[in-house]
């Protein structure tokens, strides 16, 4: 697999939320991040205090939950994704 920098696929998760129609909100305090919905909009809520891999393993779990099937994603974003995802499980 080609190995992405932490930042480079933060902005790939970037590009497929709004594709999405997912707002990422990065925040800072007690809580560990993911998926919310509010005033019929979706937010994946990430925890600027955390690590990088802390806040992509959240991106992950949240997007493994969605059908992503008919959604075109960067072919590295998608087995990063694959990859993790078995790694989580």
């Amino acid at each position: 697999m080609a190995k992405l920098k932490p930042n480079k696929l933060l902005i790939l998760f970037d590009e497929l939320a709004e594709k999405m129609d997912i707002n990422i909100v990065q925040g800072k305090g007690d809580f560990k991040g993911g998926m919310c919905h509010l005033n019929d909009e979706s937010y994946i809520v990430l925890n600027k205090l955390k690590p990088v891999e802390q806040r992509l393993g959240v991106l992950v779990k949240e997007f493994s939950k969605l059908n992503l099937k008919k959604i075109y994603i960067q072919p590295v974003l998608r087995e990063y994704i694959m990859d993790t995802q078995q790694e989580l499980v």
